[in-house]
């Protein structure tokens, strides 16, 4: 059962979110032979001044071998 959670900056639209939530989704399900009711996506909201606590420590920086694209910056 694949649940993907997707961390970005506020300030996307909800048409924005949902188009993004339908193309994992759809990838999900061609890529991984899935039919559409296991997937989940989630959109968590980080605000920029929480992501280095929130987000690149603990899911980028302490789990580098998890990531498959990794971030074009560093922090």
């Amino acid at each position: 059962m694949p649940h993907v959670i997707v961390k970005a900056w506020p300030g996307k639209s909800e048409d924005q979110k949902r188009r993004l939530a339908e193309a994992i989704t759809r990838n999900v399900m061609e890529i991984f032979d899935y039919g559409r009711d296991p997937v989940s996506v989630a959109i968590e909201e980080v605000p920029a001044e929480r992501w280095k606590e929130d987000v690149f420590d603990p899911d980028i920086e302490a789990f580098p071998e998890r990531l498959y694209k990794k971030p074009g910056y560093r922090m």
